[in-house]
């Protein structure tokens, strides 16, 4: 379920009487506007392509209204391509890029946003839990998932059900760390998580996975690390460390198979070096959030299929 208030705040009146309609649907996922260019509004399985052509003073309109009538406050976040608003809803923003010294200082003559938005299903991970808890312990374990196939909207829901603790599968509470870099696990607002991601969950918003994860670890005394789409060398060698330090993690990859991610040697390392212990490959067959498989990698790297 999802408060659809703060996403009709931001849009214009011309703007929101075309699509107020698709708002009050569940299955939407974006709304795509951009200058001289029809607006496009994408659901779960289809996108619908309205008549409404958006101006120049729309996008000004909602830029505005998105960062509270102050858009210099909000320029660390423009430079990394989005702002998030109330609710956790994300504001992706397309344009002129400004650099200094080889890196976005920000962005300009913006002609493009996407408005993605945000929400969480609880209880969509029950089923996958069973799988990844034995022992009150939770397994190192890797989702992978094409894009838009639910695997954010999972792993908030493992945050929660892992930090609130489930008696049903014999897990008590543990300490989470959230590594969220691009403010989609907890959707922070003024660093105050929108989501529920349990009450032993700590968040660091807007950090790079690679420093986030060690951060924690050494101040944060997490029991289990969680960060969505990991895939730099960086971010391995920071996985290592917490498996070293004996903190359980669960992550991310965008794939569409196994032996998609053995084709890649960052990640083929990290299932045969015996780090990881379940993985879960998600689809969209079914709707967002289909479990395909589930399985536990044995000493080797050997795989053994439990669904």
């Amino acid at each position: 379920m999802w408060n659809e208030d703060e996403v009709l705040r931001i849009l214009p009146s011309d703007i929101l009487n075309e699509v107020r309609g698709y708002l009050l649907m569940e299955s939407v996922q974006e709304i795509r506007i951009k200058v001289n260019k029809p607006i496009i509004i994408h659901l779960s399985t289809k996108e619908i392509i309205l008549n409404k052509i958006a101006t120049i003073n729309d996008i000004k309109q909602i830029l505005i209204r998105v960062s509270n009538y102050s858009i210099y406050a909000y320029e660390e976040e423009i430079k990394q391509g989005y702002i998030t608003i109330k609710g956790g809803h994300r504001i992706g923003i397309a344009g002129e890029c400004v650099l200094s010294k080889g890196e976005v200082r920000t962005i300009r003559n913006i002609s493009s946003i996407n408005i993605r938005i945000c929400k969480e299903i609880k209880g969509c991970s029950n089923e996958i839990m069973k799988y990844i808890v034995q022992s009150n312990r939770v397994n190192n374990t890797l989702i992978i998932s094409p894009p838009k196939c639910g695997k954010t909207t999972i792993l908030r829901d493992l945050a929660r059900n892992i930090s609130n603790g489930m008696p049903i599968n014999n897990l008590s509470g543990k300490k989470v760390s959230i590594i969220d870099e691009r403010s989609e696990i907890a959707s922070c607002y003024n660093g105050v998580p929108q989501l529920d991601v349990g009450i032993r969950t700590d968040i660091l918003d807007n950090c790079l996975k690679k420093d986030g994860m060690i951060m924690a670890i050494r101040s944060l005394s997490p029991e289990v690390l969680i960060c969505d789409e990991i895939g730099t060398e960086g971010d391995i060698e920071s996985l290592n460390m917490a498996f070293n330090s004996g903190v359980n993690i669960i992550v991310t990859i965008h794939g569409y198979s196994i032996d998609d991610i053995y084709k890649r040697k960052v990640f083929k390392d990290l299932l045969e070096d015996s780090i990881l212990e379940k993985v879960i490959i998600l689809s969209n067959r079914k709707g967002p959030g289909t479990v395909e498989n589930i399985y536990s990698i044995m000493s080797g790297g050997e795989l053994k299929c439990l669904k």
